[in-house]
């Protein structure tokens, strides 16, 4: 009898604990910064985000990107050193980025839309690989800047918007 009233607390702190780092790992929250997602979102809006590999066209996903490099220059209308569409620093030299996929494996790479994809071989979008972009298009670094994003890239898919806090 003993037993019994010292495994039960046991079990569910274990169970707790357990569901908590199963949350952890499947979903995380996304603080949208900047103007790149305007109108859909604005600067402060919370998204949940389930982490994913596969994205449909339309879908709003995070990826991590690389730091632009120093000689970026930022979206017409921006100051430079304005930070543009940065929802947190992932680790050094990333950002996690707010976009709309606009185009997924399979789909006719869209040159004409996309400068940085003018150039690339594939007639498709290829395997693993997304194209990017902000709704706001003249203030998002996205796809038309730095091309294909890769399937490692990708961290998740917008579940739904959060309540402010």
């Amino acid at each position: 009898m003993k037993w019994g009233r010292l495994l039960l607390p046991a079990c569910g702190a274990l169970a707790a604990g357990a569901s908590l780092w199963w949350i952890r790992r499947s979903y995380l929250v996304a603080t949208v910064e900047g103007p790149s997602m305007e109108p859909s979102f604005r600067s402060g809006d919370r998204l949940l985000v389930r982490r994913a590999r596969r994205v449909r066209v339309g879908q709003i996903v995070v990826v991590r990107i690389p730091d632009p490099p120093m000689l970026y220059e930022p979206p017409p209308g921006l100051e430079p050193g304005a930070e543009v569409e940065l929802v947190k620093r992932d680790r050094p030299g990333w950002r996690l980025l707010v976009k709309r996929a606009a185009a997924v494996p399979g789909d006719p790479v869209p040159r004409e839309r996309f400068p940085a994809l003018s150039d690339v071989p594939e007639t498709v979008v290829p395997r693993r690989a997304l194209v990017v972009q902000g709704d706001n298009a003249n203030a998002s670094w996205d796809s038309r800047a730095f091309g294909f994003v890769r399937g490692d890239q990708l961290v998740g898919v917008m579940v739904r918007r959060l309540p402010p806090l």
